[in-house]
């Protein structure tokens, strides 16, 4: 189990299964996290030995927390080892005591069963009771046959309280009978005290102790429980009040990756949904979408009509579009949290505050400091009382004491308030598309500090750079980028590819890292070795029977073939790459002139 979670992101070839559907939709997308992926993958393996203890995933929405307990259930799936996965998600929809616990217990038979029987379908398309006690009668699971009369009877009697009992309790029971290990993810469990009715038609309060109900399992080694929440206050209160605070071991997971992991976001995505880029507005997205995947996402994906993300002036127009237009994705996903707060402090001074607190998010303030501060005439209990709500609904925190506020580390928000707020409080029109194209001047300014980080990046990113050179540039000679290649004429590039696999006439698959085609029926194969070994003979000799394959498979076409190695060549490796016409680089260098 020791690599199980850390390299759940990145391509997995052949037998990874995910009879869960992922949200994120295509896995690849799943990128960065590093730091998060090892921490998970340490805690994980720790549950064979009945040595993980529960644990919280806090952050935001759209921050990748249901990515990336989606994609451990999957592999855990998989993996098919000594953990169990279920995954549970609880919705913003009203539904009834009862029939909550019977679709929580639904959930996690089917679940179970398709663990045991390797049924990918029954993760999603759960069985019915009828279904999931004939399949305890049949493989003599006699806890299953038991729950589910056990179910019946109390629905029969209206003993509601107990056919819950029966569902949440059902992972620590199997895990403890059948001597298993369980991990229960349950995906926004805050939403478990506010959705969920004593009555069917939904006229009284939502049940709020609902949430009292895992107090005891959530301490159980055998089915220890993966909880997430998009509102963090709201979430934190929850476990507060209801599990204790020391049950549930915190992990806050910021809303950004780090600059390296931004960018190969900005790469993966680009290559995903065919967006044209430059190596050199991929830096700027990055760099103005503050390595935010979401916003990163939000960018690539845009609507807006002039898109244009190949320029910085293109990259500018939309990176504004998705702050400043209302309809744009990124603006209605805050519009959700900032809804959330407002129509419960829908005034003048509720917004002052927490514009004032994200544009000075470096500081925690007292709510006299922001009366003084914002000059607000009201009393010190209702601005107290309207920062507890605002709290609550994640547009800022509370601070080191009870008196202190902030606002968000998160500057995707602080560009929403002042589009939002700032003409209607401090009576001006933040210029924000003036602040992007500073924030690129000051990035071009220094070339040289810009082409050095690119070139920094080339062992980790090169078949993306490489890729996204050749799809910018369409024209070139492979002299540009390559020393020796057997072909020094310029090239009219019609299409690119990367990891493209092809299947030879014995059925025997072979993949490319970069491939382009041209004008004149040449094809360009590049192999990307990104390590900082030097590419030995063995490696190259390994190359050259791909070529001849893709050469025997594909006769109408002239291979063009290059050779990338982060780590430069061993003289044997050299020597034979120039015998056969193979280009070489250990650098790659960007923004030719045509």
């Amino acid at each position: 189990m020791q690599d199980m979670v850390y390299d759940l992101k990145e391509r997995i070839q052949g037998n990874m299964q995910y009879p869960l559907t992922e949200t994120i939709g295509n896995p690849d997308l799943l990128t960065g996290r590093e730091k998060d992926f090892r921490l998970l993958n340490r805690w994980l393996a720790k549950i064979p030995r009945r040595l993980g203890k529960s644990r919280v995933i806090l952050a935001r929405k759209k921050s990748g927390k249901t990515a990336i307990v989606q994609r451990i259930f999957n592999r855990l799936w998989t993996e098919n080892g000594t953990i169990i996965p279920f995954y549970f998600n609880i919705g913003e929809n009203k539904i009834w005591y009862p029939d909550f616990a019977l679709e929580y217990y639904q959930a996690f038979a089917s679940g179970y069963i398709s663990f045991l029987k390797r049924d990918q379908r029954l993760v999603e398309n759960h069985l019915s009771l009828e279904q999931i006690r004939e399949y305890g009668l049949k493989k003599s699971v006699e806890l299953l046959v038991s729950d589910v009369d056990s179910l019946a009877n109390n629905e029969i009697k209206g003993r509601y309280g107990l056919m819950w009992k029966t569902a949440y309790t059902a992972p620590k029971r199997f895990a403890s009978f059948y001597d298993q290990k369980i991990l229960v993810i349950l995906d926004e469990f805050q939403n478990i005290t506010q959705y969920i009715y004593p009555d069917k038609k939904f006229e009284t309060s939502p049940i709020e102790t609902m949430a009292g109900s895992f107090h005891d399992v959530v301490e159980s080694k055998i089915a220890p429980m993966l909880v997430t929440g998009s509102y963090v206050g709201w979430l934190i209160m929850v476990i507060d009040k209801y599990l204790e605070g020391g049950r549930l071991k915190r992990h806050f997971m910021p809303p950004y990756l780090t600059q390296e992991e931004g960018l190969h976001a900005v790469y993966k995505y680009a290559e995903i949904h065919d967006a044209e880029i430059s190596n050199e507005s991929a830096e700027m997205i990055n760099r103005l979408c503050m390595s935010d995947p979401f916003f990163i996402s939000c960018v690539i994906l845009s609507e807006y009509e002039d898109k244009d993300l190949t320029t910085p002036e293109g990259v500018v127009n939309t990176v504004n579009y998705e702050i400043i237009d209302k309809s744009s994705e990124m603006s209605m996903t805050w519009g959700e949290y900032i809804e959330l707060t407002l129509k419960k402090v829908n005034d003048r001074y509720a917004k002052a505050m927490l514009l004032h607190l994200s544009k000075h998010a470096d500081r925690e303030w007292t709510y006299k400091e922001l009366k003084e501060e914002l000059g607000l005439d009201i009393e010190d209990k209702e601005i107290r009382e309207k920062l507890e709500i605002m709290a609550k609904a994640d547009v800022i925190e509370t601070g080191s004491s009870d008196i202190d506020y902030r606002g968000l580390q998160d500057g995707t928000l602080n560009l929403i308030l002042r589009t939002r707020f700032e003409k209607e409080i401090n009576e001006f029109v933040p210029d924000l598309k003036a602040n992007f194209t500073e924030q690129l001047e000051e990035l071009k300014k220094d070339k040289k500090t810009l082409q050095g980080r690119l070139n920094n990046l080339t062992g980790q990113f090169a078949e993306f750079q490489l890729f996204t050179e050749f799809k910018t540039r369409k024209s070139f000679a492979l002299t540009d980028y390559f020393e020796g290649p057997g072909y020094k004429k310029k090239l009219k590039i019609t299409r690119v590819t990367m990891r493209e696999k092809f299947q030879t006439e014995h059925g025997k698959e072979i993949e490319t890292d970069v491939c382009a085609y041209s004008e004149c029926g040449r094809v360009v194969l590049v192999e990307v070795k990104k390590t900082q070994k030097k590419t030995g003979l063995p490696q190259v000799k390994k190359f050259c029977e791909k070529i001849a394959l893709f050469t025997k498979t594909y006769p109408n076409k002239k291979v063009l073939p290059a050779f990338f190695s982060s780590g430069g060549f061993t003289p044997q490796a050299m020597e034979l790459c120039r015998k056969k016409g193979i280009g070489t680089a250990q650098r790659i260098v960007f923004f030719q002139n045509e």
